[in-house]
């Protein structure tokens, strides 16, 4: 055989196998949508498209309890080997995560799909304006625990799901504030303290109202952080993401919620509420567009995995068309909250108690008439007829209004020397200084006239509440004085922390017990927190 000729055979039969190669197929797909991926499978499906792509790097979002690392995705073209790679790149980053509560696994099959089409696929246009962070199995130790008997109400996969807490028995989707696990301490180390995405995506399945719509999902809700990010995802995000999911996809969707009476449909529809325990509220706390994906558990294991496909793909649409919008939109309320911080007025408020309110667009809910039953408990036994019912003009109660504020000060000053105090507010990428020498300040200061646990246990903790006073003195601080201020981009988040009466921070999860508590003599005790609002020239350090 002529030597050209056996050259262009061997050729050939080395590019077949190549040319026949399929992608990675999700466990989903290979299984006709009976079973999710296993913690094997992620890995197995992460290395295969690493082979295929050079748009694909893997970093370690963090480890679990039980020692398995968590994949996250980094994807470009090109692929940036670090956040330094984009200091004079105008590519904006953007997270998704998915597996939180490992019943709810949609997500995690969705995410890899998308992750492979970025890679090698129609999604890849979106790559020359966004970098896409992915975590498709944040929860892999839940994710392993597979049972017919979880989540027995939901249809599908088959084969079963996994539980809902990771391998400390704790919800992440609890951990935004007291940061206690080692998947969301990871996500705010290795993700959004280093990538500092300017968006970000949680993917779950709801348990609450019958209604067609498979999607549904809400922004950021807490009233402490930025208006303008909340107004844009109310007003620009909201209907045109439901346009593209509607358009494109053919998919109805609906903002995330439940009936507030599910006696009086008409009385509202609410989503979960606004404490930033909660992951997306979290994340809008630190000026950052955060979305709660919620899809419906009632329809078959297929349609939830490509309605979270599809509304990953709406998300990306609209992120990728509007990057300039969105990085300027989170510039505006990182330097907004710095200017505040600096010289607070007496507008300048932190919000204690809320209720929620009616946004100014109404709701078109495509339901069913419903049978309901008291059980003599907290919440009546519902169950959907055959019969559907759309409800029209329903007040979507997304706002939360306050109904009690404090003013915000210029910066807290800690006198407690406790590591676990400092390091917590630390964790979250929140500036603590330390005083250098003795200063004397008129501070307000807030004294404990009652603190109280809860009946119950949440997350490990019996949740403190405290009631008190508020006084203005003069105070004289000791060099070592931690001193938190509040011109900084996470001023909110150290105010959700730090403020007494916050219903989301130390205080709530017991960190400052021990200083409030009245020991054996019960007299008022004063809180070791204090709040400076005059201008002060402080001699510090900070803590490295």
């Amino acid at each position: 055989m002529a030597g050209p000729l056996r050259a262009l055979i061997l050729l050939a039969a080395i590019a077949a196998p190549l040319a026949a190669a399929e992608p990675p197929l999700t466990r989903a797909e290979a299984s006709n949508y009976a079973a999710s991926s296993s913690h094997a499978d992620v890995m197995t499906f992460i290395r295969e498209l690493q082979q295929r792509s050079s748009r694909v790097r893997v970093e370690t979002l963090g480890t679990s309890t039980e020692c398995r690392p968590i994949p996250l995705l980094v994807i470009g073209d090109p692929v940036p080997a670090s956040p330094a790679d984009l200091r004079h790149d105008k590519r904006a980053v953007v997270y998704f995560q998915a597996n939180i509560h490992a019943g709810e696994v949609e997500g995690k099959d969705a995410f890899l799909m998308v992750a492979r089409e970025l890679a090698a696929g129609p999604a890849a246009k979106y790559l020359d304006r966004l970098v896409v962070l992915i975590a498709p199995n944040f929860n892999p130790d839940g994710n392993e625990q597979v049972s017919t008997a979880n989540r027995p109400n939901q249809i599908g996969p088959a084969v079963g799901v996994g539980v809902r807490v990771n391998g400390q028995n704790l919800d992440l989707n609890r951990d935004g504030i007291k940061l206690e696990t080692p998947e969301v301490r990871g996500l705010v180390e290795n993700v959004l303290r280093r990538w500092d995405p300017v968006f970000f995506l949680d993917s779950h399945t709801h348990n609450g109202s019958y209604h067609q719509e498979p999607v549904t999902w809400v922004w950021g809700l807490n009233p402490n952080g930025d208006a303008g990010i909340f107004d844009y995802m109310a007003r620009t995000v909201w209907p045109a993401v439901e346009k593209e999911m509607r358009g494109r996809h053919g998919t109805l969707t609906l903002p995330h919620g439940d009936f507030l009476d599910v006696r009086q449909p008409a009385r509202g529809w609410v989503p979960l509420g606004p404490e930033p325990r909660y992951l997306s509220n979290y994340v809008g706390l630190r000026n950052r567009l955060a979305v709660l994906d919620e899809q419906y558990p009632y329809v078959d294991f297929e349609t939830r995995v490509q309605g979270a496909r599809s509304l990953m793909l709406s998300f990306l649409d609209f992120l990728h068309g509007r990057r300039d919008e969105v990085v300027a939109l989170v510039g505006r309320a990182d330097r907004a909250t710095v200017a505040r911080g600096i010289s607070p007025g007496a507008d300048d408020v932190f919000v204690i108690d809320t209720e929620p309110t009616a946004l100014e667009r109404t709701l078109t809910i495509r339901g069913y008439e419903m049978e309901v039953t008291d059980t003599g408990g907290r919440y009546p036994k519902v169950r959907p007829t055959e019969k559907a019912r759309v409800y029209r003009d329903v007040p979507y109660l997304a706002r939360y209004a306050p109904k009690r504020t404090v003013r915000l000060p210029r910066g807290y000053l800690i006198t407690a020397r406790d590591p676990a105090i400092v390091n917590k507010v630390r964790e979250h990428g929140i500036v603590v200084e330390r005083l250098t020498a003795a200063t004397s300040l008129r501070v307000e200061a807030f004294s404990v006239t009652k603190l109280a646990g809860s009946a119950f246990s949440d997350q490990g903790h019996y949740t403190s509440t405290v009631e008190g006073t508020y006084a203005t003195k003069e105070v004289a601080f000791p060099p070592g004085t931690y001193f938190v201020s509040m011109a900084q981009p996470l001023a909110n988040v150290a105010a959700h922390l730090l403020e007494p009466e916050s219903p989301d921070g130390l205080v709530t999860w017991n960190f400052l017990d021990r200083y409030l508590a009245f020991q054996w003599i019960p007299q008022p005790v004063e809180s070791p927190v204090y709040r400076l609002h005059e201008a002060a020239n402080l001699a510090t350090d900070s803590l490295l």
